[in-house]
């Protein structure tokens, strides 16, 4: 009988820590108390993979930066994949997403509510694309992407070649990758936008109807916001293109501002931006004139900490800066360069001897209640800009610090006329944030 019981017990915990496992790497989340428009939506969520290819591209690693400039650039076919989620109707397949570490080496399994292959829903959508930091994965961000799909958008997130955790390169002398990264974003953005808008018009797609790429989103975390602000007209700086670890050759020097082939870059199909710690201005890869060249309303997301953009020299300095249109920084006070962006930290990331779990922490911030916290705003964010929804303009109107705002309630729950408390957080809840704004001309 004892042994009968240890054997339970013993099968029970393997199997309570196999769960608790996987709950942690859970991307579906929802924190007590998060705010109100970080909730899932009332749409069932499908989940594709795309397999893309863009032809004929300026092969930037096969360009040596020891040698002259070849007459003839090397070119070669660019392999993106994306993962693709958009709004459903009932279930298909399973719920787990297979992907990699930031170490690129690891396999790890990740669970939420959307459904692979599930048939789409009736209607048409707005698109949005989601761009990774170097190193990412379209996965870095799949909280995001799953949770707008379930409010009605169809959601685009690309594995940017030669910038995943399994394709990028560092060496000592030359960030091999690098380059590659600082030249290709944007084209990768726009080139995944023409795929994305061609299926919505082609018979037998499943996209087929289902999206309205004349109206798109872009969000990018850290180069993808670099790649963001570039694709929406911010032309880098001279100094960028001379950077010793950026793109040999000036091959970045098809983005510098006032070129002819940068002018040409912005696309009238995406509507707004929205930049997580987007990276480069605390190594002038813009100056004010470059960034007064981004020509769609802009969300900044930034950690005053952020070690890798920079805060006052970074981030709040491009939200300063692109006065060509109305702007938004919502900052985490204290939070790093992980602010808002990437989902919480998988499990097998904090086992002994592996490494990057810093890749999704954050020394403040609880990732789940960040990931939360920018659920809410770019909901409301996108629904404004995407759907014309202005009473999401509410939840943006806000005293600029929260830690100032009044909470003052009545007993039946209506609210004062002092009561100035964030809308949509529950008292208390919208501490350490700010939502700060200039419009066009400042």
């Amino acid at each position: 009988m004892r042994n009968t019981v240890r054997r339970g017990l013993l099968v029970g915990a393997i199997t309570l820590s196999a769960t608790a496992a996987m709950a942690q790497n859970r991307i579906d989340g929802q924190r007590p108390y998060a705010p109100e428009l970080a909730a899932y939506g009332g749409m069932e969520i499908g989940v594709r993979t795309l397999e893309l290819v863009n032809p004929g591209q300026v092969n930037v690693l096969a360009v040596d930066p020891t040698a002259d400039k070849p007459e003839t650039l090397p070119t070669y076919d660019r392999e993106l994949t994306v993962e693709v989620w958009y709004p459903a109707t009932g279930t298909a397949g399973d719920t787990v997403i297979q992907t990699y570490l930031r170490d690129g080496q690891t396999e790890i399994e990740l669970a939420g509510k959307a459904q692979r292959d599930a048939e789409p829903a009736q209607g048409t959508y707005p698109l949005v694309l989601i761009s990774h930091g170097w190193p990412g994965n379209r996965f870095l961000m799949s909280h995001l992407g799953e949770n707008l799909a379930s409010k009605g958008y169809v959601v685009a997130s690309i594995d940017h070649n030669e910038s995943t955790y399994r394709t990028f390169q560092v060496s000592d002398s030359y960030f091999a990758t690098f380059g590659s990264t600082l030249v290709n974003r944007s084209y990768d953005q726009l080139f995944v936008l023409d795929q994305i808008a061609g299926m919505a018009e082609e018979e037998g797609s499943f996209l087929n109807g289902l999206v309205d790429a004349s109206n798109t989103g872009l969000i990018g975390y850290s180069m993808g916001g670099y790649g963001a602000l570039i694709t929406a007209g911010g032309g880098v700086s001279d100094e960028a293109i001379e950077l010793p670890f950026g793109a040999a050759h000036d091959l970045l020097a098809v983005h510098k501002a006032g070129s002819d082939t940068h002018e040409a870059l912005p696309d009238p199909r995406i509507k707004t931006i929205v930049a997580f710690g987007p990276w480069g201005r605390n190594w002038n890869m813009w100056d004010a004139e470059g960034l007064s060249g981004v020509q769609v309303p802009a969300l900044f997301i930034a950690g005053s900490m952020d070690e890798v953009s920079g805060y006052e020299t970074g981030v709040r300095k491009i939200w300063e800066e692109t006065t060509g249109v109305d702007r938004a920084l919502l900052t985490f006070d204290n939070a790093g360069h992980n602010a808002g962006a990437p989902m919480p930290v998988p499990a097998e990331a904090l086992e002994p001897g592996v490494t990057g779990s810093d890749h999704y922490l954050d020394a403040v911030w609880d990732t789940t209640r960040m990931n939360n916290i920018s659920q809410h705003f770019i909901t409301a964010w996108l629904d404004m800009h995407l759907k014309a929804d202005g009473e999401k303009q509410a939840y943006l109107d806000l005293v600029p610090v929260a830690n100032e705002g009044v909470w003052a309630a009545n007993d039946d729950g209506s609210f004062k006329p002092e009561h100035s408390y964030w809308k949509g957080f529950a008292e208390g809840w919208a501490r350490g944030l700010r939502l700060e704004w200039l419009e066009a001309g400042e």
